[in-house]
């Protein structure tokens, strides 16, 4: 009975081990993100389509492995809550909960820089759509050579 007791608590104490290196992992990589989002906010201003083309890539692959962690975490914390039930948590579950929180607030400061970096992407845009809209074409103001030669007419080639 007591190394049952034993074996459980041990059990227990994995998942909450292990629980809190993914959302350690996950804060990092949130954090991550944020230096990419900084570095796309420079490209966008300076007007660098190569280096943000580089940062986006790094972008979608740090979102995918925000993802994979989430995957991961997510029926980890449903083991974590029947393992440790509401009125019986660990001395350790008051470090999660500040995890949780620096996650929480990552997330939300990931989601409005990258509203920035749209809006500022969108006004560049139109930047640039109204610079290429007020390029003339050098040859679309010429008159051809031909203009003012009349209208065609029947030519008699049999001679």
């Amino acid at each position: 009975m007591a190394s049952e007791s034993k074996d459980v608590l041990e059990d227990r104490a994995a998942i909450l081990r292990r629980f809190r290196e993914l959302l350690v992992q996950q804060r990092q990589k949130f954090e991550k993100y944020l230096l990419v989002l900084d570095h796309e906010r420079s490209d966008i201003e300076s007007g660098d389509v190569d280096r943000l083309a580089a940062h986006v890539e790094i972008e979608e692959q740090i979102v995918s492995e925000i993802f994979t962690f989430q995957k991961v975490i997510d029926p980890l914390e449903d083991i974590y809550r029947s393992a440790y039930p509401a009125g019986s948590p660990p001395p350790e579950a008051a470090s999660l909960g500040e995890l949780r929180d620096s996650l929480i607030g990552l997330r939300t400061e990931v989601l409005a820089r990258n509203a920035e970096n749209r809006a500022l992407l969108r006004q560049r845009m139109e930047v640039i759509r109204g610079e290429i809209a007020g390029l003339r074409m050098p040859m679309a103001a010429r008159r051809s050579v031909y203009a003012g030669s009349g209208d065609g007419g029947v030519l008699d080639i049999q001679g």
